[in-house]
């Protein structure tokens, strides 16, 4: 009978000699046929597994295990397991994407993912957890999530995990990411660079150290990690400054995704954005946001008018000394749904946009506007005009 828990030492290898699946060479599990693993089942892998078969009806435990070496699982069909312990001193490297349906711990080495293939992933399905990354141990590529929890890819490069997190709902039709710690500028995995010094007007700067890649069609916040490597002093002396910030392919510009909530210290944190649908930006870095006017300028991009007082209006500090402005205010749609001129004189009345429709266009007066994105427009005579996202919150 076999064990009921397993481990390295006293784990039990089964040599599955099922219809069309062979064993070549004593150099790797091979498998043309149908093989699955059934409940109760326990099957360590000490060789490389090729997949060319059905190898995606598993219910039982799958373990990953080399002290000396790598492994490799190949193919041109994805395996998916159950539970899957990973432990393999120099890194497990996927070359076709591998599934796991309920569990997943990570005990010694990384995945390996080619990043220049984003589909070949380790793939996370059903709300899979996992547990065990650190340092030593994460995806070094490409981790996806198809589920309806919130999820933290466990991802890194370069000996350091730097994790990202993702909303419930972007789970739904898979989500896939990846950390790259590397100059955006010169990225060694995309057909284009990512130019530092081309941003929107509400910015400042951009980070040059490292960028993420996250694929979705669903719109969500995303948070962002950092630590000492990161430089954050490079780019701002106070958090409250710091913003996510995306490469949008059609202006070719980073923008900014802002900062509604923020944690830690100068030297490690983690930030979140605004939500945003990820297929709209090509990678996420960190930025600072912009204080180039005279004075001490600045956008809040987030309202809650929800009658406490606090950020119930959208709000322009410094615009008293541009008197000379116009606030126009869109839906995701491009329907226009607030305009004022002199808005500096308004912003903190019942007349500032406050989420309720000043009847322009098909929105009625007067209705409250739903919880969601918008996008601003701020023009100010003699300068360049300054457009963004705005979020509101109920």
């Amino acid at each position: 009978m076999l064990p009921q828990k397993l481990n390295f030492k006293n784990f039990i290898t089964l040599l599955l000699c099922i219809f069309s699946a062979t064993l070549m060479s004593q150099q790797a599990f091979h498998n043309f046929g149908n093989v699955q693993i059934h409940d109760q089942g326990q099957v360590g892998f000490h060789l490389d597994l090729i997949n060319d078969g059905t190898f995606d009806q598993n219910v039982g435990f799958t373990g990953f295990y080399n002290p000396n070496g790598i492994l490799t699982v190949s193919g041109n069909n994805r395996p998916i397991f159950h539970d899957v312990e990973i432990n393999v001193s120099d890194d497990l490297f996927l070359e076709v994407a591998m599934g796991v349906s309920n569990f997943q711990e990570f005990v010694a080495g990384y995945v390996q993912t080619p990043r220049a293939t984003p589909l070949v992933s380790l793939d996370y399905l059903n709300d899979a957890p996992y547990l065990g990354e650190n340092d030593d141990r994460f995806v070094d590529g490409y981790a996806s999530m198809t589920g309806q929890l919130d999820f933290t890819f466990p991802i890194g490069d370069d000996f350091r995990l730097r994790p990202m997190r993702i909303e419930d709902q972007a789970a739904n039709n898979t989500a896939r990411g990846a950390y790259f710690f590397e100059d955006p500028n010169s990225p060694n995995f995309f057909s284009q660079n990512f130019d530092t010094q081309s941003f929107e007007a509400l910015l400042f700067g951009i980070s040059i150290f490292e960028f993420w890649d996250l694929n979705g069609d669903t719109e969500t916040q995303v948070t962002l990690t950092w630590d000492d490597n990161s430089n954050i002093p490079s780019l701002v002396d106070d958090l409250a400054d710091l913003r996510v910030v995306g490469w949008d392919e059609n202006t070719g510009e980073w923008i900014n995704l802002g900062n509604t909530a923020i944690s830690g210290n100068i030297d490690n944190g983690e930030i979140t954005s605004e939500p945003f649908i990820p297929d709209d930006y090509i990678v996420l870095t960190f930025g600072s946001s912009n204080r180039i006017l005279d004075g001490d300028f600045e956008i809040f991009t987030a309202i809650s008018p929800n009658g406490d007082n606090l950020n119930d209006t959208f709000k322009i500090q410094g615009l008293v000394q541009f008197p000379d402005n116009e606030v126009s205010i869109y839906n995701r749609w491009g329907v226009l749904v607030y305009q004022q001129k002199a808005y500096h004189e308004v912003q903190d009345t019942p007349q500032g946009f406050r989420g309720i429709s000043d009847g322009r266009a098909t929105i009625a007066k007067g209705e409250e506007l739903p919880v969601g994105t918008y996008y601003y427009v701020l023009n100010i005579s003699g300068e360049k005009s300054r457009a963004g996202y705005l979020y509101i919150n109920r």
